[in-house]
């Protein structure tokens, strides 16, 4: 695992910012949206989001007074990759035990 993978895994544990993470796949929101969205305090949302930010997890834009949030597509992509790996392990793994019953069954 890369240390860019695992710094942002460490950055969504944490229930809060993975339910940050869950609110902003359906698209961009401002820290008030964040903020109304979840019930928690703005400066927990703004340190949360400081940190998905330093993760490289999420990245902001101004607009006017708002500080809008969206999730950086490539470092998702390279969780998802890494996630991937072990669907394949997995699978192969079923594939041999359904060989094994099917070699019982015989």
């Amino acid at each position: 695992m890369t240390a860019a993978v695992q710094q942002q895994l460490t950055a969504i544990s944490e229930p809060n910012r993975f339910r940050i993470v869950e609110l902003l796949r359906d698209g961009p929101r401002s820290v008030t949206g964040i903020v109304d969205a979840l019930g928690l305090a703005q400066p927990q949302v703004s340190r949360h989001l400081r940190l998905l930010a330093e993760a490289g997890v999420v990245e902001a834009t101004r607009q006017a007074q708002s500080r809008i949030y969206r999730l950086v597509p490539g470092p998702m992509r390279d969780l998802s990759d890494w996630a991937l790996g072990f669907a394949v392990i997995w699978s192969d793994r079923m594939d041999r035990l359904g060989s094994i019953l099917d070699d019982t069954n015989e």
